[in-house]
């Protein structure tokens, strides 16, 4: 990777960190109303996976949405604004937290609806076929939604017709606050996906570069017309389910020892040893970040609220 992409990507990982920690201290203050579900400790896996996109590709989320649809270009401050509920909002503020939509980025939204944007994913590289389109589209879910039916349903169409879809489940071991274990028969969700005749793929989500290195495979490998792929990307969520879950069915020690494995710390330590940053580089781009996301949380502040009509705007297509 280019050494201006990898500085570019560790700056990205601290605006996304710092907004999530952000978000959650604005959430207690009744800013943002509604769901709000953060990303703190899976930055590795959206940054590493969209940096391997080409223009024209397309990703459909899951409502852990907010680094997804930075990663694809959205300035935080239209993300912020978004989840303030203002005009100026990147879903002009009808959306929130789990509704991120950005057509111009081909970021085609989140969904509150756990598994709900497999199929919908399915369908945009159902499009891209029939449109005779290399475009491929990036799926992102949790391990939660390997029990929707939906879910199976989708994948097997996917490989059937060979559609260019890299179904991406971020395993962060907890569907809200039942784990993997209690919840799946078969655990390893690699073998669960196997059963569709698609190649299915394990890789450290909290390694940046490990993750690119396999999307830049996956990815090529679709775009050719090999069908899709399935990718299991183990990482871990530092705060609960949602904003507001506490996560008591935790231990401390679990979290701690997660932490001890922090994706920015991962990458950080790579660049620095590789020689692309300096210790005092590192410092000057986390400071950076926390002023952009400090500008993104003054332009929610002043942005106007929508105008009441615009309730009645957009209903249909």
């Amino acid at each position: 990777m280019e050494r201006d992409k990898q500085i570019q990507l560790y700056r990205l990982m601290w605006v996304i960190r710092r907004f999530e920690e952000r978000c959650a201290q604005i959430y207690t203050t009744g800013k943002i109303d509604g769901y709000l579900h953060l990303y703190a400790g899976q930055e590795a896996v959206a940054l590493g996976f969209i940096s391997a996109l080409q223009k024209g590709d397309y990703v459909v989320d899951s409502y852990r949405d907010h680094a997804h649809c930075m990663a694809m270009g959205t300035e935080p401050r239209y993300v912020m604004a978004e989840l303030y509920g203002k005009a100026a909002g990147v879903s002009k503020g009808k959306g929130g937290s789990m509704h991120l939509f950005d057509i111009d980025r081909g970021f085609l939204g989140g969904t509150g609806i756990v598994g709900g944007g497999i199929p919908v994913a399915t369908g945009v590289g159902l499009a891209s076929r029939y449109r005779s389109s290399n475009a491929v589209c990036l799926c992102f879910f949790g391990d939660g939604a390997l029990n929707q039916g939906v879910f199976h349903e989708s994948l097997n169409m996917a490989s059937l017709w060979k559609l260019p879809v890299v179904y991406v489940c971020e395993n962060n071991h907890y569907a809200m606050g039942t784990s993997v274990e209690r919840s799946s028969a078969v655990p390893k969700l690699t073998e669960r996906a196997s059963s569709y005749g698609m190649p299915t793929y394990y890789v450290d989500g909290m390694d940046l570069m490990a993750v690119h290195d396999l999307a830049v495979r996956v990815i090529a490998d679709a775009r050719q017309g090999n069908g899709p792929a399935f990718v299991e990307a183990d990482c871990y969520r530092y705060a609960g389910h949602g904003a507001a879950d506490p996560a008591t069915y935790r231990t401390r020690e679990e979290v701690q020892q997660w932490r001890q494995r922090d994706p920015i710390r991962i990458f950080e330590e790579r660049l620095i040893a590789d020689g692309v940053l300096t210790k005092e580089d590192a410092i000057a781009l986390q400071q950076e970040a926390q002023r952009e996301v400090q500008e993104a949380i003054k332009f929610a502040e002043e942005s106007p609220e929508p105008d009441p009509d615009a309730l009645y705007e957009d209903v249909y297509a």
